[in-house]
């Protein structure tokens, strides 16, 4: 109270309310301070963007007969991306041989799910020899990979791992808020009712942002055998659909599904859901990369894997949630993914000769006017087939780099046009063929 007596009035009052807030923070978990429910980034575990992105870059010069990277940019509305590609060849001459099978694979496209870019730059030092995992044939693997071309984006959303390493380890949006794996066009826009724009947005409209046209302009570009879109916040083994609860029907889809049980029993311990995003998660997503994947692209297998997930993590402890914060852990992941990834590279050449054996056989029965199997919508065609054409001679022409969404609404006005056209000039030759006078006699 003698403490107290020696202060005026509203000095008192100042006190304590700072004491109040001080005391509400804490109870809500608000305090500038460090508290023990959010944890940091370990950057004993993990790479700043910039220093992944140098020792990737060094990990190519040090191996140019495997390796090679090219930096794609792409600008919208002021807001600009950049992404590195790495292409993993083991002949650089025969890289754009039609025989190889072709694998694109992306990760970091969410901003906070680090731990997915520290695979890809394991996969990269286990694909250039540097690293090697235990119980496997080195002889073997190298061999199994001499049919394969395989392009790796190391970070997708590069704009938004800058945001998380600033400290807002929740984003998982790009660098302007958006979702980058809700802006593809494949049921672009509808929401759920759990919908979170703080989570989901997804854009002014499909592909309005940068690095979702430079990731469509690369399976365009490339024509992937085999997609695996690499995220984290649980353990699974995801194939199409996202936007709906069911898988694709027929061969294709059995094929998919026989893959991902035998890794997961093989490497990952039985511990991964199996089956679509839609039907596994308990939530319906629209405007995937992996459903526009398989979809419009047309890419025989596309995935979505989740590497890791901690359940019991805080909802606000987002870095722990996504990412391992143990070493032991971190090592686990790396390894048993690692691992997956490569039995996959193994096995994808024999379930695509499959695949594609199984589709001659089909169009050879079915060709002609009545392939109604072989016929796209307009808007398909619009996201996907009028991107590309090919010549006779096999080269790839990119003959559009326009917006789709004003390419559709033209090309609907064109198609209304021409119907309301073609019914004016039948109405017209109606019209005179009952007005022309009758011969009489």
């Amino acid at each position: 109270m003698g403490f107290c007596r020696g202060l005026d009035s509203p000095t008192i009052v100042v006190i304590f309310a700072l004491l109040f807030f001080d005391c509400f923070n804490f109870v809500h978990g608000e305090s500038n301070g460090t508290q023990n429910d959010v944890t940091p980034i370990n950057h004993d575990l993990y790479h700043t963007w910039e220093a992944l992105l140098e020792e990737i870059e060094s990990l190519v010069h040090r191996h140019p007969d495997r390796l090679s990277m090219e930096k794609i940019s792409s600008r919208n509305l002021g807001y600009e991306a950049q992404m590195n590609v790495v292409t993993y060849c083991r002949n650089q001459k025969d890289c754009d041989s039609q025989e190889k099978l072709r694998i694109l694979l992306s990760f970091g496209q969410h901003a906070r799910e680090l731990i997915t870019t520290e695979l890809a730059l394991r996969l990269l030092s286990v694909l250039s020899g540097e690293e090697f995992l235990p119980d496997v044939n080195r002889s073997t693997f190298y061999d199994s990979l001499d049919r394969l071309v395989i392009k790796i984006v190391p970070v997708e959303n590069l704009n938004g791992r800058k945001v998380v390493e600033d400290g807002q380890l929740c984003e998982r949006r790009n660098g302007r808020g958006v979702d980058l794996n809700r802006n593809w066009s494949v049921d672009w826009g509808k929401k759920e009712k759990d919908y979170d724009p703080n989570e989901e947005n997804p854009g002014s409209s499909p592909f309005s942002e940068p690095e979702t046209q430079i990731m469509r302009k690369l399976s365009v570009s490339f024509e992937p055998h085999i997609w695996v879109n690499v995220h984290s916040g649980m353990e699974a083994l995801f194939m199409p659909y996202d936007h709906k609860n069911t898988t694709p029907d027929g061969v294709p889809s059995q094929t998919m599904r026989s893959m991902l049980k035998q890794i997961n029993h093989l490497h990952l311990n039985d511990h991964c859901l199996v089956g679509s995003g839609g039907g596994s998660v308990g939530y319906l997503a629209h405007g995937t990369a992996t459903d526009y994947m398989y979809d419009v692209a047309r890419i025989p297998m596309a995935f979505t894997f989740e590497i890791y997930g901690d359940p019991k993590a805080s909802s606000k402890d987002c870095f722990k949630m996504f990412n391992p914060v143990e070493i032991a852990t971190f090592n686990r992941v790396m390894n048993e993914w690692s691992a997956a990834f490569l039995h996959m590279f193994s096995i994808g050449a024999r379930s695509i000769d499959k695949l594609e054996s199984k589709d001659t056989n089909e169009s050879s029965s079915s060709s002609g006017v009545g392939g109604f199997h072989n016929w796209v919508s307009i808007d398909d065609y619009l996201n996907g087939y009028l991107m590309q054409r090919r010549s006779r001679y096999g080269k790839k022409i990119e003959v559009l780099d326009l917006g789709v969404q004003e390419i559709r609404a033209y090309f609907r006005l064109f198609m209304l046009s021409s119907v309301l056209l073609i019914f004016m000039f039948c109405s017209r030759i109606i019209k005179n063929n009952r007005t022309r006078p009758v011969a009489r006699r």
